[in-house]
């Protein structure tokens, strides 16, 4: 292990870490309505070539581009879902819409803008085509039968489930959802919305990974808040059936940071612990049974940051991504920043006007700047100041 900072682990080492240890879930077959969001368990080839036949791009006449100028004789019309069954010879057209059959003879559309109509007879007016083939869609201009199309590992985005649909399948192989435990651990947290007795706090952090979460293929199991009493923790850490156990709170060096003994005690094992990051360095990583635990930071920001990091792209590489990490972006910075230190700093900013703009305060209590944000700003260890106008590495939220 290489450390940027003595006994703290850099996040990228963290990272390649945590993930060769995931394991991918098994996979099932859905239907494509129930398929959105998953990632495909193996390549997915076109069942049939699109388009199947040459088609109209515009609405006009299909004529044979050798007769151009004209005038056509109109000899019959082709629509989407009934086509012409006749042959276009020397002087023909053929009323055509667009997405509608080439009849055979045709290779060549006049759009209807440049088309005077007389009846049956067709007279052109404007320019016309330049070329044969004009305003015509190929057949397999899109794709051919067998090619693949979605490759394993790929997210099943709105377009790609319509790609898959188009390609003539309606179901698909994926990986199921990940089973994702969440528990808060501390004395002074009580749940959102309930009444508060002194120092006691709203706990914030459950909901907000819940919410980080969202758009991600998981099935949530809310394990609410433990007390912090080694007994209390270890017996709920032992009765775990996920694939992801993921604790807030805890995880430091004081005396009530219980997270790790607990998990010791339950049966399980710490992997890597404290990370070379601002915010989130105490976060921890484990094992217990089947299951990968992640200790992030009680702070909210900080909990924010290392799920972003850890929590999202292990969900993703258990899900089956070909690419877990987060993405990241280049932009160019709105205002100077100063000289990092030894850790790998996230800074919370906006963009505004075409560039990108760290919050003022980068106090990692302050979760009105993070709800304000919209990326984090990385900033390697030891980097040099930055002015505005300099590109920076940012990380759009989710």
């Amino acid at each position: 292990m290489t450390d940027t900072v003595a006994g703290l682990m850099p996040v990228a080492e963290a990272q390649a870490r945590l993930l060769a240890d995931a394991p991918i879930v098994a996979t099932e077959m859905l239907s494509i309505e129930s398929a959105a969001g998953r990632w495909a368990a193996r390549d997915i080839a076109a069942l049939r070539t699109q388009p199947v036949n040459d088609l109209s791009a515009m609405d006009g006449y299909a004529i044979r581009f050798a007769d151009l100028p004209g005038p056509f004789g109109v000899i019959g019309e082709s629509a989407a879902g009934h086509g012409f069954d006749g042959q276009v010879g020397p002087g023909q057209a053929v009323r055509i819409f667009t997405g509608a059959a080439m009849p055979a003879g045709a290779d060549t559309v006049m759009v209807q803008e440049e088309v005077r109509r007389d009846d049956a007879r067709a007279t052109l007016t404007g320019e016309g085509p330049a070329s044969i083939g004009q305003n015509v869609r190929r057949q397999g201009l899109d794709f051919a039968q067998g090619a693949t199309l979605i490759a394993k590992g790929d997210r099943l985005t709105p377009a790609r489930i319509a790609l898959a649909a188009t390609a003539g399948h309606g179901s698909l192989q994926v990986n199921r959802r990940v089973r994702v435990a969440i528990v808060a651990t501390g004395d002074e947290l009580v749940a959102p919305g309930a009444p508060l007795v002194g120092a006691q706090l709203p706990e914030s952090n459950g909901v907000m990974l819940a919410a980080l979460l969202a758009d991600l293929p998981v099935e949530l199991i809310n394990l609410g808040i433990l007390p912090d009493r080694i007994e209390a923790l270890t017996s709920a850490f032992a009765a775990i059936d996920a694939d992801i156990l993921v604790t807030t709170g805890g995880a430091s060096v004081g005396d009530h940071d219980l997270v790790r003994p607990a998990l010791i005690a339950a049966g399980g094992a710490i992997d890597f612990w404290r990370i070379a990051l601002r915010p989130g360095k105490p976060m921890m990583a484990g094992t217990l049974g089947r299951a990968i635990v992640l200790g992030l930071p009680g702070n909210p920001v900080s909990a924010f940051v290392t799920a972003h990091l850890f929590l999202r792209p292990l969900i993703a590489a258990m899900g089956g991504a070909a690419d877990p990490l987060p993405r990241s972006l280049q932009a160019i910075l709105g205002a100077p920043l100063p000289a990092n230190g030894p850790r790998q700093d996230y800074l919370r900013g906006r963009t505004e006007q075409g560039r990108v703009v760290p919050a003022a305060i980068q106090d990692s209590s302050m979760l009105l700047t993070l709800a304000r944000s919209d990326c984090l700003i990385v900033r390697a260890p030891h980097a040099a100041p930055a002015q505005a106008g300099d590109s920076a590495e940012i990380h759009p939220f989710a």
